[in-house]
């Protein structure tokens, strides 16, 4: 289609026909400020922040949904637009709790930054009734604050769009409209699968993570207790973000070095996990192909994908490699295999995670979790989480030093990092199954291109040593809902299927760094963190999981086989086939 030629403050602006105002703005390098809007899933013109002037329309319009047009022109800084988005604002304030200093988005909050730029400084020109909620606890990873909510319901279409879930959506009429769960079911009653795409999204305090902090600095100060922390993969490529580095910057050395600082006995690394993980799912995976196992074999490092399966599609939690997820693992061998080493009693170990992802607040907590009797993970944090511990305790994370992991924990391939992204489980096992079909290590492929990137479904086929290996990959639960689908109806046959919940996979998980909907929805951010992990994999001393030498020393030392009777108590689990509510 051609392009559309239009004038914007005056200025000629040429745009794709189809674009709207918002967006033929950007191209000219005008920003117009939205809430409500993110790109592709809530296009609803609800919150009239982004209203703009338009030559002949007799009313403001809103920019995200008004389709420009040869000839039109546009106002987009007139008194009466500001005037009328500075009243919008004061609108919006006049049934919001103000209590910002308190409130853990402060600083990072989209309202409060629209505020500060439109100069309201008057919140009580509106006073009157305001509506008073009680906060929704109810769900293991978040707290639903709708004193804060400002309607956006950007919260439900990540919640339908994304995950294809909608669990949540607007609740009564008129001012009385507040955002829950059908018939104000507790949140946690549900089928949510703690994902934490909503708090992902949400641009103000209404949606956050329970925050357990407290609890871990609680315990690096017990002195009857040893503390061993360990990172996910995706942390170092996001962690930066929340100290003013450019997104997609790894900060893994100055990760270690803060936690250090923090106080903790031990500072790991979850991608000794991840190189764990790989091999006991890849033996897992070739036992299934070579003696007729439950086929296709479904990755279980995401627990909010697990979780989602466990709900939606409970006849394929079979299908389910019997893993457990790389964090979870570690917690188990820290517990057991280091705590031998160290001379210590599991009973006095606290072992704390710093994950991307909220689903994670849940999986520590469920069944079989609990390899020594004690559970595998005492307390997960996310990266936001570990941000304000680090605030907290004073420390100038840009300055710091780089530093290593300890061992025996530290050492990890380039497989075990791209973890973090969606694709990068398949891959790393991919490397070390064909190795064990082929007992080449010099030949054998280390870059499985086919399976990267962020698009929503991917599939390749491989033959390998005479067996065919077809497999898909998918992130967001809406996509995983997609491909589930053709594969109960028989459209689809894989022998190998990778499912992360989030869309893009770790790197945006609902507990990493808040971007806001401007950065969403015109800067490919996920992107920019995987290319990150993918620069580490690029250069690491070694990318096989196999080739791990503290986890050979593991298997040696106290594992024994891959996969044996030891190695499958310690690491692996089991699941539940749920209905569609608790």
């Amino acid at each position: 289609m051609a392009d559309i030629t239009l004038k914007i403050n005056g200025m000629e602006v040429t745009a794709p026909a189809g674009s709207t105002i918002l967006e033929a703005a950007r191209l000219a390098h005008i920003r117009i400020p939205t809430l409500c809007y993110l790109k592709e899933i809530n296009e609803i013109g609800a919150c009239r922040i982004c209203v703009v002037e338009v030559k002949g329309a007799r009313t403001l319009v809103t920019a995200c949904v008004y389709p420009v047009s040869n000839g039109m022109e546009v106002w987009t800084n007139t008194p009466r637009v500001l005037a009328a988005r500075k009243e919008t604002l004061k609108l919006l304030l006049s049934d919001h709790d103000k209590e910002c200093l308190s409130c853990v988005r402060s600083g990072h909050c989209e309202l409060q930054a629209l505020c500060q730029e439109y100069g309201v400084d008057d919140a009580h020109e509106f006073d009157g009734i305001m509506n008073k909620f009680e906060l929704d606890t109810s769900a293991p990873h978040m707290v639903r604050d709708n004193n804060k909510c400002i309607l956006c319901r950007r919260c439900v279409a990540a919640c339908e769009k994304f995950q294809s879930i909608g669990v949540i959506g607007a609740n009564n009429r008129g001012f009385k409209t507040n955002i829950g769960c059908a018939y104000d079911m507790p949140l946690g009653d549900t089928a949510c699968v703690d994902c934490g795409q909503c708090i992902a999204v949400c641009p103000t305090g209404a949606l956050y993570e329970k925050d357990d902090t407290d609890a871990v600095f609680a315990a690096i100060a017990d002195p009857q207790k040893t503390v061993f922390v360990q990172t996910a993969p995706a942390v170092r490529a996001a962690l930066g973000e929340e100290f003013g580095f450019e997104i997609g910057t790894p900060v893994e050395g100055k990760m270690a070095a803060a936690l250090r600082r923090l106080g903790f006995d031990g500072v790991y690394d979850t991608n000794f996990g991840a190189d764990l993980t790989i091999l006991e799912e890849a033996h897992e995976f070739l036992e299934r192909v070579k003696n007729g196992g439950k086929l296709p074999l479904i990755t279980s490092c995401s627990p909010g994908w697990v979780k989602f399966c466990e709900h939606y599609f409970p006849d394929m939690t079979e299908n389910l490699s019997s893993c457990k997820s790389p964090h979870q693992m570690q917690g188990a061998v820290m517990k057991s295999y280091l705590a031998e080493k160290k001379g210590l009693d599991p009973k006095d170990i606290v072992t704390v995670s710093v994950m991307p992802c909220t689903a994670k607040k849940f999986e520590h907590i469920r069944d079989d979790q609990d390899a020594t009797g004690y559970p595998d993970v005492d307390i997960v944090i996310t990266t936001r989480e570990l941000a304000r511990m680090i605030r907290r305790a004073g420390l100038d994370f840009a300055n710091l030093p780089d530093e290593k992991f300890d061992d025996p924990m530290g050492e990890y391939s380039g497989g075990a990092v791209i973890f973090g992204a969606t694709g990068g489980v398949m891959e790393a096992a991919l490397r070390t199954a064909v190795y064990w079909l082929t007992n080449d290590d010099v030949n054998t492929p280390v870059d499985f291109t086919e399976v990267r990137g962020n698009k929503g479904i991917k599939e390749a086929t491989y033959e390998v040593a005479g067996i065919k290996v077809r497999v898909a990959v998918a992130s967001g639960l809406a996509n995983a809902r997609e491909l589930l689908t053709k594969v109960q109806k028989g459209e689809a046959q894989y022998e190998f299927i990778e499912i992360m919940a989030c869309p893009g996979g770790c790197i945006n998980g609902g507990g990493q760094p808040r971007v806001s909907a401007e950065v969403r929805n015109f800067t490919d951010y996920r992107a920019k963190r995987a290319s990150a992990l993918y620069g580490l994999d690029k250069d690491a001393p070694i990318r096989k999981s196999h080739q791990n030498e503290s986890l050979k020393k593991l298997y040696a030392e106290y594992l024994g086989e891959i996969g044996g009777e030891k190695a499958h108590h310690l690491l692996h689990t089991t699941y539940v086939k749920r209905g569609l509510y608790k």
